[in-house]
């Protein structure tokens, strides 16, 4: 879709990368529906290397091996709870996304997909407000860094397919 970005449709599970982003609660052991299904198909052992993390602020990244999933790592992003846009949750939800290009990138991780953060629970970050701060973020990192060589963003649903497809269209020229 823009070089080294894709935008698609789908299961994060799936994705053919070699890192997935898993967005979690701060004790990193809980989380919405992609979290959970993440740690379904990954097994017990992620359940366990999560718990024996120290809990972890929202706007940062914690890393865990892929146990049962195809991934050589996954990273917990702890996106912040949307409460009226003046505490710095936006700020915090890039930090998510940038905290886990960086790993990547030192990692020497080249492919990784993202779900869309932040904006899947209530109180969820609305879409409008959260994927122009996804989408930005991703694309900054990528225009100065030659790692991760492709992100992808993945949708769980058709709405928030369309936000994000919407906010690539006004920041893309």
């Amino acid at each position: 879709m823009h070089g080294r970005f894709n935008l698609q449709l789908g299961d994060i599970i799936a994705a053919k990368v070699e890192a997935i982003v898993c967005s979690a609660h701060e004790n990193l052991t809980e989380g919405g529906p992609v979290h959970q299904a993440v740690h379904r198909a990954a097994g017990p052992g992620l359940m366990a290397e999560c718990a024996a993390l120290p809990e972890c602020p929202a706007g940062e990244v914690r890393v865990t091996g892929a146990h049962r999933l195809p991934f050589k790592i996954i990273l917990h992003a702890v996106p912040p709870t949307w409460m009226d846009g003046d505490r710095n949750e936006l700020q915090e939800l890039a930090s998510c996304y940038r905290q886990s290009l960086e790993i990547a990138r030192a990692r020497a991780v080249n492919s990784i997909a993202f779900p869309s953060l932040g904006s899947g629970q209530l109180p969820q970050i609305p879409l409008d407000l959260a994927a122009p701060v996804a989408l930005r973020t991703i694309l900054e990192f990528l225009e100065h860094n030659e790692m991760p060589e492709r992100v992808v963003l993945v949708c769980f649903d058709v709405p928030t397919y369309q936000a994000h497809q919407k906010a690539l269209r006004e920041i893309l020229p």
